[in-house]
């Protein structure tokens, strides 16, 4: 029986002439011309597009884009699309709400560098920037929006000095939002701890299991065909035909495979940063979307890589256990990522502003 890498390496070797996905989409454009286009360098004008286009390339759940957005004289719009919920890891929209934050943060950063001061208010569900102009600032995290990316792989292990880690902790400070930063090896050895045992449960739970593989991009003609979704060489996995990719997932996409895989991830991090906010409304979520946006910006900026491992609060009942070890009471913890030193992975697509703006 050939062993794992030689069945690999077999089906690698079938990729090149079999991609599945959509023969459409794919004849359009390459997976690097669409990558090129999705993360080109902000642009004057169009304005409304060019903001909406950066504002997508915020961090966002699964790669869902769950956003709307309109644009109407000087005012930005931001809505949910809750076409593009995820029920099973998300059943009170808590991190549609936590995406639409950061993506207004990437709009706000964006419209500084164009001379436009973007004032983001929340009503109701929905996020209304009022843009004024202003003398353009440039910013380092306004520069690193085209260049973030969430790098789901091992780091180099090293520590982030205290200056760096004062730095990151400073780009997180919103109102109404804690961030706490850990760093001692015992404390980061009880995140993963919280950390298996949430992927444990979540890959018992065949409507999570489900869920998650509808958004799996397995090569780049199905991404191409949707412009989202987790395109799997972003997770440093091989492009695969689906044909091939699907049956494999249940041989290698196991329990023991993804924790092993979670500890050396850990292991290998400079640091976890858990947001909290004071209160668990939309509000707030947005807030805590903004800070967990600033402190990826701000850690590229740093020449960091960085990565959600948001199991510990994705599974409710894990949540008030990881609340209580945090010191955090009644408080809801929001989003836990690791940093540190990486390397740099293919990156996701992002649909354009055509396809994400309402007239």
């Amino acid at each position: 029986m050939a062993n794992r890498r030689q069945f690999m390496a077999t089906a690698l070797g079938l990729s090149a002439a079999a991609i599945g996905g959509s023969p459409a989409a794919a004849a359009a454009m390459t997976y690097d011309q669409a990558v090129k286009s999705s993360w080109a360098p902000l642009r004057a004008a169009p304005r409304d597009r060019e903001l909406v286009r950066f504002a997508t390339l915020a961090a966002n759940s699964h790669n869902t884009q769950p956003w709307i957005f309109s644009a109407r004289g000087d005012v930005i719009t931001i809505a949910p699309d809750v076409t593009r919920r995820c029920p099973a890891v998300d059943p009170d929209d808590h991190h549609i709400y936590v995406s639409l934050g950061c993506a207004a943060e990437n709009l706000v950063l964006a419209a500084s560098t164009l001379g436009w001061r973007a004032d983001p208010v929340v009503d109701g569900d929905r996020i209304v920037i009022a843009l004024e102009e202003a003398l353009p600032a440039a910013s380092a995290l306004a520069d690193a929006i085209a260049v973030r990316q969430c790098t789901r792989a091992a780091y180099a292990g090293t520590p982030a000095a205290p200056g760096i880690l004062r730095q990151l902790e400073n780009a997180c400070r919103e109102p109404g939002v804690s961030a706490i930063v850990i760093t001692e090896r015992a404390a980061m050895a009880k995140v993963t701890d919280y950390v298996l045992e949430g992927n444990s449960a979540q890959m018992h739970d065949k409507a999570f299991m489900r869920e998650l593989v509808s958004w799996i991009r397995f090569n780049e003609a199905e991404a191409l065909a949707t412009m989202d979704g987790l395109f799997a060489p972003a997770s440093g996995n091989p492009s695969l035909p689906s044909w091939v990719a699907r049956p494999l997932l249940k041989l290698f996409f196991t329990e023991s495979g993804e924790n092993k895989k979670y500890r050396e991830q850990l292991d290998s991090s400079a640091g976890v940063v858990v947001l909290a906010a004071d209160r668990s409304d939309k509000a707030h979520w947005i807030a805590v979307g903004r800070a967990c946006q600033r402190f990826g910006l701000q850690a590229t900026a740093l020449g960091l890589k960085y990565a959600f491992i948001n199991q510990p609060v994705e599974v409710a009942a894990l949540r008030p256990q990881f609340a209580t070890w945090l010191g955090l009471g009644d408080r809801r913890p929001d989003i836990v990522m690791r940093f540190g030193t990486g390397p740099n992975l293919p990156r996701s697509l992002r649909r354009p502003p055509d396809l994400v703006m309402q007239s």
